[in-house]
């Protein structure tokens, strides 16, 4: 069963309003200096939102929301096209492998779909982890200078680590999770498969 555009938009709204609430209502902010990072699971839903709508869809959806939480708050208002960048990657990403590598809207193995979900958060929240604050600490640089950028960046990679673990852990769980219920649907939201 193919899934009309209106649903996957409306899906694709839905995770978008996820993606900002959890990070918005569910975070560790960490002040740094006159900077801030955060503890958060917006990236768990960047992949889930991937995962379930395939990586351009699922990419936008929690790119714009995340983006839209940095511009809510004053504090990650000058992060905000870093953010956007980023979470888009990851969802396109995840959305290849899973889907255009690993298969999984075709497959009925349990085990196969486990691996490539896993293989999927697992590469796309690595990049993260090492991009996010890679491209924070330039783009930090030419608006901060370079000792803000430079104690901003340590604190980044050790919060992107801590992130990209837990939304691993997170996404894969849940994805998982909504597995069966994606099945008895008749098939993925992702328009590919």
């Amino acid at each position: 069963m193919k899934y009309n555009k209106t649903y996957q938009i409306a899906f694709a709204a839905l995770f978008a309003a996820l993606s900002y609430a959890v990070f918005t209502f569910v975070q560790i902010k960490i002040p740094i200096g006159a900077d801030m990072t955060s503890i958060h699971l917006g990236n768990a839903v960047v992949v889930l939102a991937a995962l379930v709508l395939g990586g351009p869809l699922g990419g936008l959806a929690g790119a714009v929301g995340l983006s839209i939480g940095d511009v809510m708050d004053p504090v990650y208002l000058p992060i905000a096209p870093k953010t956007f960048l980023c979470k888009m990657l990851i969802g396109l990403i995840a959305g290849f492998i899973a889907h255009k590598l690993g298969n999984i809207g075709s497959s009925n193995d349990r085990r196969h779909i486990l691996v490539w979900v896993s293989l999927a958060a697992f590469a796309s929240l690595l990049f993260n982890a090492v991009a996010d604050p890679v491209i924070g600490y330039y783009y930090k640089l030419m608006i901060l200078g370079r000792p803000a950028a430079s104690l901003a960046i340590r604190f980044n990679f050790l919060s992107s680590g801590i992130n990209a673990i837990i939304s691993m852990i997170v996404s894969v769980f849940v994805y998982m999770g909504l597995y069966p219920a994606l099945r008895r649907q008749g098939g993925y939201l992702n328009p590919a498969t």
